[in-house]
């Protein structure tokens, strides 16, 4: 009669710490992935106020400047002219436009215009503005002192409000060649809405008074 094959204890125990040793293989990869995963997650949150902050360092995606005060060397004579776009995203009922839409300015001179927006909706709401300059290339160069874009605006049942940008031209422009046939920006904004507003007075948004060119950011 044929004898079973027996397994030796010294086999057994090479057994068990092959599936124990496998076991834990599984766990350290399984861990490992999830700490990549938790990484790429935190990293995919820091890259949006990185980006931001990128975009303003270096006017890249034609991100605007923010000054604090007209340019050193004043004025020069060339010249450019500068439009005006406006546009709403959907969802938010307001009506937006430029008073103006076009200006001749010289490089270097601070101007104020005016974007005119009534809230149509018979409720409160509250939107904030994205920018950009076009060409892309200009966005280091445009330089903002006051602008209704730098904090969240909110606006009662109905209301009308006169809006000011104070900006000008870096002269430092006429430098870059890759710009020296430029005749036209386009600064253009589009206002998205607030779906959790911070709350405070209506009366702390930009006021009906119409404010003079040199202008804190706010």
């Amino acid at each position: 009669m044929d004898r079973e094959p027996t397994i030796s204890q010294d086999q057994s125990r090479t057994a068990r710490k092959g599936r124990s040793g496998g076991l834990g293989r599984d766990v350290l990869v399984a861990s490992i992935c999830g700490g990549v995963v938790a990484l790429m997650v935190g990293a995919s949150y820091a890259a949006v106020p990185f980006y931001n902050w990128f975009c303003r360092a270096t006017g890249f995606n034609g991100t605007t400047q923010v000054a604090t005060s007209a340019p050193a060397t004043g004025p020069i004579a060339r010249k450019i002219s500068v439009r005006f776009d406006s546009n709403v995203a959907p969802g938010l009922p307001w009506k937006f436009a430029p008073e103006q839409n076009e200006v001749e300015v010289n490089i270097g001179q601070v101007t104020t215009i005016y974007y005119t927006v009534t809230n149509q909706a018979a409720r409160t709401t509250s939107g904030q503005a994205a920018y950009n300059v076009a060409p892309l290339t200009v966005g280091s160069y445009f330089q903002k002192i006051n602008c209704f874009c730098f904090t969240e605006q909110t606006m009662a049942p109905g209301e009308k409000r006169e809006m000011p940008v104070v900006f000008y031209v870096d002269p430092s422009i006429v430098n870059d060649h890759d710009n020296d046939g430029l005749n036209t920006i386009t600064l253009s904004y589009t206002f998205y809405p607030v779906r959790d507003p911070v709350v405070k007075p209506l009366a702390s948004g930009e006021d009906d008074t119409r404010k003079g060119n040199l202008q804190p950011p706010g």
